[in-house]
């Protein structure tokens, strides 16, 4: 005898008729008071990433640590955060993603307090690291509150779409916010600032966010797995990160490298006979959804670029404020929220093969035009339109790669895919942040060779270093863009509007 269907909003034995799979139960009105701290948390996430961009020249002259070093500041919160992002979002099923979210937040908060308090340079690095651990804890706790939070389709696409704002404005409010401070107040508050957000959220939290309830059964942690990503990762960028002081050829950089190398097909090896993997190798077989990886990848690496070289360039070769700098960027975050709306009018229309090159042949484009830029170039007429440029292809590939990425895959696949995006995303700019400032560095320094160390001079050594590093990630983009043309299947993609929305 069959079963009658049941309606997904249908009671069944034990479990309230609005209950998430993993047993959460949602705050019935706080639901949306819930969205309100949820989104916060993200917000602290997503500024802190470009907050520290523009303050960071203020804080190299403070506690006088060298442009080599300066990378460090901005890798030593990325490398943790990519790299225990899976790991974080394990967890956060294990233990309770309330528990994990609000773990978190106080975490975060504390590691900000202490990097605004920093006294030297290894300070203020420990905590940035700090930063990013309890991060990799928070953001994928968060983005699963979300899902278990709103249960309706409905309301779920509108809970989405908020959240969805929330961190593509993060970036601008950053760079905003950053040069406030550092120009009226002082570059700590760039970290302090966070506790602001952190307690407000934590306080919110307690009262608005759904407590557990009686759930299923929980996935178990797959322990050699996460040792062999996480080293894995880090050796990689650490390697990269070493470079810079040591040279390619010292064993502190190309043993890093190679150990790192070794650790991730061991990863990829032991993924494929794990009864719990910690990323499941269906992720990343489909075609589309490894060509969008990949493309997550280049972005990365050029995103991370951009922003550095172009923060010292405008501050201390064309000395722009802080202030200044964070609103000479806002035209760029703009193109990268108008491009995602064109690209994903046609991706569905002739499919993702030519948008997502096309995307990063123009962030070539814009790259090589940065190079011209020199000590006395306008912000209208030489650094505006590239900078339009750049912003405009990045977001044209960002967007539509981010979306094919965690579209399509199975539900319990969706945390695990999401965090995939964060971490290629995080590693990718960390690796590359590593690379180019090594090369933009020695450009500088073999410029400097034989010349008097006059203020001129160091300026413009230091902008033929920028010159150099864009030039660098021009080729990564157009590598990158031959490859994925390569790797996505031809033909348009169905894309259903009432279908899973992607973050």
């Amino acid at each position: 005898m069959s079963r009658p269907d049941i309606r997904p909003d249908a009671a069944s034995a034990g479990t309230s008729a609005d209950a998430a799979p993993d047993g959460t139960r949602p705050a019935d009105g706080r639901r949306w008071w819930a969205l309100v701290f949820i989104g916060m948390a993200q917000l602290m996430v997503v500024l802190d990433a470009t907050i520290v961009n523009i303050a960071l020249p203020s804080a190299q002259s403070a506690l006088d640590f060298t442009d080599g070093d300066r990378q460090w500041i901005l890798t030593a919160y990325a490398l943790p955060f990519g790299s225990l992002l899976l790991l974080g979002g394990r967890l956060a099923d294990l233990f309770g993603r309330r528990r994990a979210f609000l773990t978190g937040l106080i975490g975060f908060a504390a590691a900000s307090v202490a990097g605004g308090a920093a006294v030297s340079f290894e300070m203020l690095v420990a905590a940035r690291a700090g930063q990013g651990i309890f991060g990799a804890l928070l953001a994928p706790a968060a983005l699963s509150l979300l899902t278990t939070t709103f249960t309706d389709p409905g309301e779920r696409a509108k809970a989405f779409s908020v959240f969805g704002v929330i961190a593509g404005a993060g970036g601008a409010i950053g760079l905003l916010l950053g040069g406030v401070l550092t120009e009226y107040v002082d570059w700590r508050w760039c970290l302090y600032v966070n506790v602001v957000f952190a307690l407000t959220a934590f306080a919110g939290g307690l009262l608005a966010l759904p407590r557990p309830g009686p759930g299923g059964s929980r996935p178990r942690l797959d322990l050699p797995g996460t040792v062999a990503v996480s080293a894995g990762v880090f050796s990689l960028v650490f390697g990269s990160a070493n470079a810079e002081r040591s040279g390619w050829g010292a064993v502190s950089a190309w043993g890093y490298l190679v150990a790192g190398t070794a650790l991730l097909v061991v990863f990829l090896g032991w993924q494929v006979r794990a009864s719990d993997p910690l990323l499941p190798p269906r992720i990343l077989l489909d075609r589309n959804r490894g060509a969008s990886f990949l493309a997550i990848l280049v972005v990365g690496c050029g995103l991370m670029g951009v922003f550095l070289f172009l923060t010292y360039y405008l501050q201390l070769s064309l000395g722009y404020s802080a202030l200044n700098t964070g609103l000479a960027f806002l035209p760029m975050i703009g193109a990268m929220g108008v491009a995602p709306i064109v690209a994903a009018g046609l991706v569905p229309k002739i499919g993702p093969r030519p948008v997502i090159p096309v995307g990063m042949a123009v962030t070539a484009a814009g790259l090589v035009w940065l190079t011209t830029l020199d000590l006395g170039s306008g912000y209208v007429t030489g650094v505006l339109p590239p900078l339009v440029v750049v912003g405009a292809g990045l977001g044209g590939a960002m967007a539509p790669a981010i979306n094919l990425a965690v579209y399509g895959v199975a539900a319990r696949d969706s945390g695990v895919a999401s965090a995939t995006v964060n971490m290629v995303l995080q590693v990718g700019g960390s690796g590359a942040l590593a690379v180019l400032n090594t090369v933009a560095t020695a450009t500088a320094t073999d410029r400097l060779a034989g010349r008097e160390a006059t203020a001129q001079a160091v300026r413009e050594a230091a902008l033929r270093g920028y010159a150099t590093a864009y030039w660098w990630s021009a080729a990564l983009f157009l590598v990158g863009a031959v490859v994925c043309f390569a790797l996505y299947r031809p033909g348009k993609v169905d894309i259903d509007p009432n279908g899973p929305v992607p973050v």
